[in-house]
Parts: structure tokens; sequence; C-alpha cells
């Protein structure tokens, strides 16, 4: 039985990350109330990525038409102090998908920044070989693919991998002075060595023109997740 706290339960699957260090001026407009951000060794990044949501319940019970889909979302690394602790969390730019019920959703409960596009995807699994590669239509299509190891490796402790992933947090600027904040709990996961990526995205129509300059940036990193089942937890404002 789902706990009472829990409001959604699903599977991440086959998370493919792209990691932009960004002046951390652009991201000041962007940041909630109440958090700072977290950098990965000096760096301030902004991460691309595309998965698949899997097995999607609200409250326990899956909603027709609505439990399987892809999601591309930009986002970038907070943390926030609560009392003593320091919790590490993550905000988002925007997030895509191709339900207009999880949009309004996300948007009311959340106050997230949804948008519904047509989204597809392809997995094409091989002995030695994994590619993954998320599209949706913005205007135009656009699309971001992965090519890997078909063998996923744990995660090391200490990696850039672990600091991207390991943020447990979601954070939302509701006002000036104004946050929401909502619990993500899932296991540590693994990862899938890659061999190649390809991101055909104009970052200016998707996130807007303080992201326009990444289409001529390289990402510092690309890697492959396999991801987990996940649940969000009831969110609260401060």
């Amino acid at each position: 039985m789902t706990s009472p706290k829990v409001f959604l339960t699903a599977e991440w699957r086959k998370l493919a990350l792209a990691q932009y260090a960004v002046d951390k001026e652009i991201l000041s407009e962007y940041l909630p109330a109440h958090t700072v951000l977290d950098d990965w060794q000096g760096k301030y990044y902004v991460s691309l990525v595309g998965f698949m949501f899997v097995d999607v319940r609200l409250r326990g019970f899956n909603i027709p038409f609505h439990t399987n889909f892809e999601e591309v979302n930009l986002r970038f690394y907070v943390k926030f102090k609560d009392g003593d602790t320091w919790k590490r969390g993550v905000v988002f730019i925007k997030e895509f998908v191709p339900k207009p019920a999880i949009t309004f959703v996300a948007n009311t409960i959340y106050k997230e920044n949804y948008q519904t596009f047509p989204m597809k995807h392809v997995w094409i699994e091989q002995k030695h070989q994994l590619e993954v590669d998320y599209h949706w239509k913005n205007r135009t299509w656009h699309n971001f693919s992965v090519i890997a190891s078909s063998k996923a490796e744990e995660i090391q402790i200490g990696s850039e991998e672990e600091f991207i992933t390991e943020h447990y947090w979601g954070y939302t600027k509701i006002s000036t002075n104004k946050t929401s904040e909502y619990g993500v709990e899932h296991p540590r996961w693994q990862a899938y060595p890659v061999k190649d990526y390809k991101i055909n995205a104009d970052f200016g129509i998707n996130y807007g023109n303080d992201f326009s300059f990444l289409n001529d940036a390289k990402p510092d990193s690309v890697f492959l997740a396999e991801g987990s089942e996940i649940r969000v937890l009831k969110g609260k404002q401060f």
C-alpha cells in the first residue's frame, strides 16, 4: 500500500544526461529563495536530461494512457540548509512531456514549468551496445541520442556521476521569497559507459535566450544511467 506521503510512484529508465558548465550569474534569476547553487569542483552545471517514465501511478492508481511516456528537461543543482542538514536538490528550467494531464498536475500541484510537446523515443538493445534516443517537437524536431556499452557499472563514490544523480530534492521558485520543496526516493543507480552521443537541439527555442549559447557549446560530460523505481513525496512551501 502506498504511504500517504507518497504522491507519485514510477520507474525512471535509461536517463541520458549531458552536463554543461555555465556562469553562475545565468542561474541566479532561476534560483529559488533560501537555496544556494551546488557546484561540482567549482563548476556550475546545467544538465540536459532525457528519460522514460514507466508504470506511473498517482497515489497508487494508474491513469489510463498516462503510465509510460518520455520526458526531456533542463535542470541545475542547488542545496538547502534545513537546520543542521544540507539537502541537495535540483531546479528545473523546463520539463517537456507528451501528456497534457501530466503537465497540468505538475504545474498545478508542484508549480513546475512543464510543457506538452509531441515526443518519441528509440531504444535499440544489442549484445555489446545500447542506443537510446529521445525526440521532441518544439517548432521542429529536436533529439538527444547516446550510444553506450550494454553492460551497466556501479556509479563510483565521489564521481561526477554520483554528484549528478545523488540529488534527492526538487526545488521550485514560487516567488521572490517563496520556494516549493519535494523529496524523491530511489536507490543508487548504475551507469553505462558512453561510446558516442549526438545532441541536435536548439537551446534558445527550448529554454530561452539565456541558454541559446549552449547551441555552440560541447558538454563537459555525457553519461547514461539505468535508473530505477522512484517515489515522489508530497511537497511543501516555505
